[in-house]
């Protein structure tokens, strides 16, 4: 396994990065042709084939590293974070890829086609993307279709969707935004997350305010007969008393947790300096940043998260993993469930086997016997 990691760090990454000069999002989006492709060819011998290799390759099972959340089964800790997988080409393939969970979305309720090209730009030296993709997605009723007609085949592993404000829509009329996509898509999601984080929608992080969230998260509670888990992703750039704001808000409406964070619209954590791409400096350029520099972050707040509540919300902690040390450090400071993304974009596809295992064995040498124990750990050294 070693030797196939080293063969796309070394050699497929390269290729990919720089060598074919092809724009990351097209690369990114015939990854998701072939991955849509296998998803939707499940009945097909070469491709149960396929899909039978690739369990083998990149899945890690262990009882250890199980756990059940707002009752449902993770098979680990470590799921694909929303942006990859927006329309839900994919949706049944991520278990395959080892994955515990996978996130779609960013969802709206109005199809848009999201913002100018070019849009998304890799920033190697820091480990780093960015991305101002601005939600472009096929809307919440194609999302619900697709997921209707996938449903027969068996998932694996719990799936959330992802829930952003269509950029027609009034920031007054966000509420009702949220609430049209939700009633689409309510039964075909494990959990649903409220997106109010991402920079790249005019005046959506201003929603991260707690009277504007608050008529969000209102409406879909009641909406939510079925009582659907329902958490907030909240932006890395928030002060503490926001992010105080905003835990006193999940826990007044009952939310099942929160999604800490969304991408950094800071950039003097950045060595890199232009975009080669555009030609303009990195500071002129609009957008999220996503990847390492990151991590340091996200982490100081799920730490403030764990505190606050007394390990009693549940957190899913995201931004900056690339290694087992990045997963076990966000777990240990209060993290329930970590995802990835642009770390797996950088690391490959056997990153996620490679960080599960080197999880287990941070479980053995601590003499713990679940990946649950492990959530807070440092408050409890």
């Amino acid at each position: 396994m070693l030797q196939f990691m080293d063969i796309y760090q070394s050699g497929i990454r390269p290729i990919l990065f720089s060598g074919l000069n092809a724009d990351p999002e097209w690369l990114h989006q015939q990854t998701l042709r072939l991955l849509g492709w296998l998803d939707d060819s499940t009945s097909s011998p070469s491709t149960h084939w396929v899909q039978a290799r690739l369990q083998q390759s990149y899945c890690l099972r262990d009882a250890a590293i199980e756990q059940t959340l707002w009752g449902l089964k993770f098979p680990n800790p470590l799921g694909l974070a929303a942006g990859f997988d927006k329309d839900g080409v994919a949706a049944n393939i991520w278990s395959s890829l080892g994955f515990g969970f996978a996130e779609l979305g960013t969802v709206t309720f109005q199809p848009q086609p999201g913002n100018p090209y070019p849009r998304l730009f890799r920033l190697p030296q820091d480990q780093a993307a960015l991305n101002r993709m601005g939600f472009n997605n096929q809307g919440a009723e194609a999302l619900a279709l697709r997921l209707s007609q996938k449903a027969e085949c068996s998932r694996g592993v719990p799936l959330g969707i992802n829930l952003g404000k269509s950029k027609v829509t009034p920031l007054e009329e966000a509420a009702s935004d949220y609430l049209g996509s939700f009633q689409l898509l309510k039964d075909w999601g494990d959990y649903f997350v409220v997106n109010v984080s991402s920079p790249n929608t005019p005046g959506l992080r201003s929603l991260q305010d707690s009277a504007q969230l608050s008529q969000i998260v209102e409406a879909l509670q009641q909406e939510n007969l079925s009582s659907k888990p329902i958490l907030v992703k909240i932006a890395p750039d928030l002060g503490w008393d926001a992010i105080a704001d905003v835990i006193t808000l999940a826990q007044t409406y009952q939310l099942a947790g929160i999604i800490a964070t969304n991408t950094t619209i800071r950039r003097d954590i950045l060595q890199t300096q232009m975009i080669k791409a555009t030609g303009k400096l990195v500071s002129e350029e609009a957008g999220g940043i996503s990847g390492a520099p990151l991590r340091k972050r996200s982490t100081e707040v799920i730490r403030f998260i764990y505190k606050e509540t007394q390990g009693k919300l549940p957190i899913i902690g995201v931004g900056g993993i690339f290694t087992v040390e990045d997963a076990w450090e966000k777990i240990a400071a209060g993290a329930s469930l970590i995802q990835v993304y642009t770390g797996w974009v950088y690391e490959g596809p056997w990153m996620v086997r490679r960080i599960l295992a080197g999880l287990l064995q941070k479980l053995k040498e601590r003499g713990l016997t679940s990946i649950s124990e492990a959530v807070g750990w440092e408050a409890k050294e």
